[in-house]
């Protein structure tokens, strides 16, 4: 069990909820989530936001297609998980380079005054939430997400975590449904994961007043 792995396993036994997962996301899903991110151009540096990153395991793979004056904002609601990412921008080969333009901010992105970004990477076990927490959450990302840019997310495909444990997770579900649909790009099914995961792309309108279709997610 890698060291990561162990520090998931602590944040799901103290917060399952908020928490969502047992391990950290595998590459596959890593890979997925972050296909959409796309590097800018020296005249045009691009912001990224990832929200939820837990220790770090889709933030490699992000800062990976990151162009050399794209910015990186983080944000995460563990404590021990800030801890643990704080530190590996200082001192992990793959994070360190990009420290001086990341910012890591501890809390809840609802709660934040977000800036505008070119993509939005989630992490957030949206299954586990009720619904009044999903339309905070996805009403701030969406509010903050620039004309023409993309919204990656995931469900769990099976188990629990995805079938939730009352009606109203199962309303909260289907409104996301509903909202997100207009702006589908794609949607593929990562079996290697534990668990296995969906991952949804979102394309946001190259208009500014069709943000505001997705907001209403109460059911």
């Amino acid at each position: 069990m890698t060291r990561d792995t162990l520090v998931f396993v602590r944040a799901f036994l103290t917060a399952a909820r908020t928490t969502g997962a047992i391990a950290p996301s595998g590459s596959a899903l890593s890979r997925a989530l972050t296909h959409h991110v796309r590097p800018g151009g020296p005249d045009q540096p691009r912001t990224v936001l990832e929200v939820g990153p837990g220790t770090g395991a889709v933030t490699r793979h992000l800062v990976r297609r990151l162009g050399p004056r794209d910015g990186l904002d983080l944000v995460e609601s563990s404590p021990g998980f800030v801890t643990r990412l704080g530190r590996a921008l200082r001192t992990d080969p793959a994070l360190a380079p990009v420290a001086d333009r990341t910012r890591l901010w501890h809390g809840k992105v609802e709660e934040r005054e977000l800036g505008e970004y070119d993509t939005i990477v989630c992490g957030l076990p949206f299954a586990n939430f009720p619904p009044e927490a999903v339309t905070a959450v996805f009403s701030r990302m969406l509010a903050a997400l620039r004309p023409g840019g993309t919204l990656s997310f995931f469900s769990y495909a099976g188990g629990r975590a995805l079938k939730g444990a009352d009606s109203r997770r199962t309303a909260a579900r289907r409104a996301v449904r509903a909202a997100i649909e207009p702006w589908l790009l794609e949607e593929r099914l990562i079996l290697s994961n534990l668990p296995p995961a969906r991952v949804h792309h979102l394309g946001a309108p190259a208009t500014v007043g069709a943000l505001g279709a997705a907001v209403p997610l109460t059911p």
